[in-house]
């Protein structure tokens, strides 16, 4: 243990570098507000500048780092926002533009009926396309329920479409005018020459032995012509495209574009009012 006088030499002590730390502080203040340490100074304080300087630096560039992190989530938060109410307003234009499409067709029924206003028809869905290189035909949800039979032609605002083959009590299923199987009596609208347009298994169509001595020209309308007592006259069937010499020289041929889209049919008119003429009572 420390006698009292060593206790007394260490208070002493502790004093004396007390005192003289305080005389040496004063000092240095005094000295530097005389400007006697400027250059001392100068040279100390160049490192804490250095260090002061890249702790800033690093201090903004983690501030700056912060920054875009929080932009960044922002950001592609807000992209997801924008990402759902396109695809939200994407659904909504293409439901308008399927009205919009169906207002159209359904107008150009009406306005096909309303211009017709001496035959009845009935408005059909289509619900079945069946189109083959054997087979063309479609189905459609009216029925004998709906006064539907066989044999009625069908059409649309653009043209015929076909005729009725096959019915049952809701549904019907349509021969259309491209299926190999199908001949329509036809004519020219302008020189008024009749022919047949028949189908091919391509699903084209072709009106056959028009008269040699025709003018036809490509763009001439050909229509329905009635005989045969298949299809009531005057329905638009197509529009010339081509005329070439039949192969056997006989007659001309000509390739017809039908006006109506018939791989893409969604609605059609049903001719409820034509009744089929059967010639074969006077057939000996």
């Amino acid at each position: 243990m420390l006698q009292g006088s060593e206790r007394r030499g260490l208070r002493t002590s502790r004093t004396g570098f007390l005192i003289l730390s305080l005389l040496v502080a004063g000092g240095l203040i005094v000295a530097s507000a005389a400007g006697l340490l400027s250059p001392f100074e100068g040279i100390a304080s160049a490192p804490l500048e250095t260090v002061s300087g890249f702790f800033a630096r690093l201090g903004r560039a983690l501030n700056d780092n912060i920054t875009r992190f929080n932009d960044m989530q922002a950001l592609q938060q807000r992209i997801a926002d924008l990402e759902t109410a396109l695809a939200l307003y994407q659904e909504e234009l293409v439901g308008l533009r399927e009205k919009a499409s169906d207002y159209d067709r359904l107008t150009s029924l009406l306005d096909y009926v309303q211009s017709a206003r001496s035959q009845e028809f009935v408005t059909a869905d289509v619900i079945g396309n069946d189109q083959t290189a054997l087979l063309r035909t479609i189905i459609i949800n009216r029925g004998t329920r709906d006064g539907i039979a066989a044999a009625m032609p069908v059409v649309t605002g653009q043209g015929l479409v076909g005729r009725v083959i096959q019915v049952s009590a809701n549904a019907a299923r349509v021969l259309l005018i491209s299926d190999p199987s199908s001949s329509v009596s036809a004519r020219l609208q302008n020189t008024r020459d009749e022919g047949a347009v028949v189908g091919q298994t391509s699903g084209a169509l072709l009106m056959e032995f028009i008269p040699l001595d025709s003018q036809v020209r490509d763009g001439e309308l050909v229509i329905t012509s009635g005989l045969g007592g298949n299809f009531p006259p005057d329905l638009v069937i197509g529009q010339v495209t081509n005329v070439r010499l039949a192969p056997s020289g006989l007659y001309q041929i000509a390739q017809v574009r039908s006006l109506v889209s018939l791989d893409t049919l969604e609605f059609v008119l049903v001719i409820t009012d034509f009744q089929p003429v059967d010639l074969g009572a006077f057939e000996e």
